[in-house]
This record gives C-alpha cells, structure tokens and sequence, in this order.
C-alpha cells in the first residue's frame, strides 16, 4: 500500500457499529489509545471490517480545531 499522507497508524478493530448510511470504526493502535472513524457502511463492507482484524488509521488533515465552554 502506498499513500501520500504521512499519518499511517496500524492496530486491531476493536468495534465495527453499523448504521444505514455510516459505521463507526473504533481501531486501538497502541495500549489503551483508540482512533475513532466514521465511515461509509459501504466501506465497512467492502473492506469487511471486523472486530480483531487489522486495519491501518490514516490521517490526513488540513486543520485541527478546537473548542471549549
């Protein structure tokens, strides 16, 4: 596999949660640190997606925001 972006994590999919249109992806890539994505149910079946399996979390981003109260 090859990309572009720089951010490339692997781990274990810890939950697969799919919705009709979207499924939240939860992927542990170190002890106890979770990503969380949400992606197309499509895309989770297309890359049958399944708890345990290893998946890579790729991130490529512009901008991060913040907020607080």
């Amino acid at each position: 596999m090859k990309l572009s972006a720089r951010n490339v994590l692997p781990g274990k999919v810890l939950s697969v949660k799919k919705g009709p249109a979207t499924s939240l992806v939860k992927i542990e890539i170190a002890p106890g640190l979770v990503i969380t994505s949400s992606i197309t149910t499509d895309a989770a079946t297309d890359l049958k997606l399944k708890k345990g399996a290893t998946a890579y979390a790729v991130i490529k981003a512009s901008s991060v925001l913040l907020a607080v109260d």
